[in-house]
């Protein structure tokens, strides 16, 4: 039999303490390499502070500019009358609250159609999610200007021939210019777009299903699920639906304006020819409102619900 020599590492299947000392060290070796990996992750680039102030400057630096212009006029200093004359100018407080009341109009009526309609979709027939999609999306392709072409050749056909019948005064109260029902109409169409995809986001990220056939199994009624289960659920989305529909409203122009009505800002262009100061200075100041509408949207969409939260917590007990 061939003699072993000391220097061997295993001796009749044992590890010899030199074996069993470098496996250690391997071992020890292994655990250390994420710690140092960690350690050796770069840290946040200079680049990224130079993009994050280029981003910054590209927004604050035209409205510093605008602002300039509205307070310095050449000859005179700085002044405020630019600001000071807005609330006595005629037309701005009709058309801004006209805007806020059409905006808080299409919002509810675009969320009181694609709601009801994602639900349904999502719990009763997935195969039409292509469909809806689809449909919801329409007017992404179609431009704005043929949409108000269809729009102005409907309602003079509503009066020509229907003269005689009880529409003809429908055709005339919704072009009423107080409170214009036809624009609300063709912001809902404008607004699809982005109140589907918010939805679909949320409705996606929840268990609708599940949800629904646990409310029904403890005898809630239908209306009960949607207002107390699901859009409790929804709340972030939608915020975010709401969030969209209303800065869509507030900047629109091409529609009401071939309409021959005058909300927010097709007052601010009516009055940039004679009043070039004013004009911008209700342009920030209507910027300063949007971006306020705005966080309080958005602060209502993360807000933690109770009402979502109590189901959560009656399943738990009962568990």
């Amino acid at each position: 039999m061939a003699a072993m020599t000391p220097t061997s590492r295993y001796t009749d299947g044992v590890q010899s303490p030199q074996g069993s000392e470098d496996a250690q060290g391997a071992k020890g070796a292994g655990a250390g390499a994420p710690a140092r990996t960690a350690a050796r992750r770069p840290r946040p680039r200079i680049w990224r502070g130079a993009v994050l102030t280029l981003a910054g400057a590209y927004f604050i630096v035209p409205l510093v500019a605008s602002f300039v212009f509205t307070v310095h006029v050449p000859g005179q200093g700085v002044t405020f009358e630019a600001y000071t004359q807005l609330l006595s100018a005629d037309g701005f407080t009709e058309s801004l609250l006209l805007s806020l009341g059409l905006a808080a109009a299409t919002i509810a009526l675009s969320l009181l159609l694609a709601v009801p309609a994602l639900v349904a979709v999502r719990i009763g027939s997935p195969r039409l999610r292509p469909v809806v999609e689809v449909m919801c999306m329409l007017p992404l392709v179609v431009p704005p200007i043929a949409l108000v072409t269809g729009i102005t050749t409907v309602l003079r056909w509503g009066p020509e021939h229907l003269s005689r019948t009880p529409l003809y005064q429908t055709f005339i109260a919704v072009q009423n210019e107080k409170f214009p029902v036809v624009l609300v109409l063709a912001y809902t169409v404008l607004a699809l777009p982005f109140v589907y995809r918010s939805l679909d986001a949320g409705l996606r990220a929840v268990d609708v299903p599940t949800l629904v056939e646990a409310a029904r199994s403890c005898g809630a009624s239908w209306p009960y699920v949607v207002l107390r289960v699901l859009l409790p659920n929804l709340r972030a989305s939608l915020a975010g639906a709401a969030f969209l529909t209303l800065a869509l409203v507030l900047g629109e122009f091409t529609i009401a304006s071939l309409l021959g009505f005058q909300p927010f800002a097709v007052w601010i262009v009516s009055i940039s020819g004679a009043q070039a100061r004013m004009s911008v200075a209700v342009s920030i100041l209507s910027l300063l409102i949007t971006w306020l509408l705005l966080i309080a949207l958005s602060r209502a969409g993360t807000t933690p619900s109770t009402a979502a939260a109590a189901p959560a917590t009656t399943s738990r007990k009962e568990s």
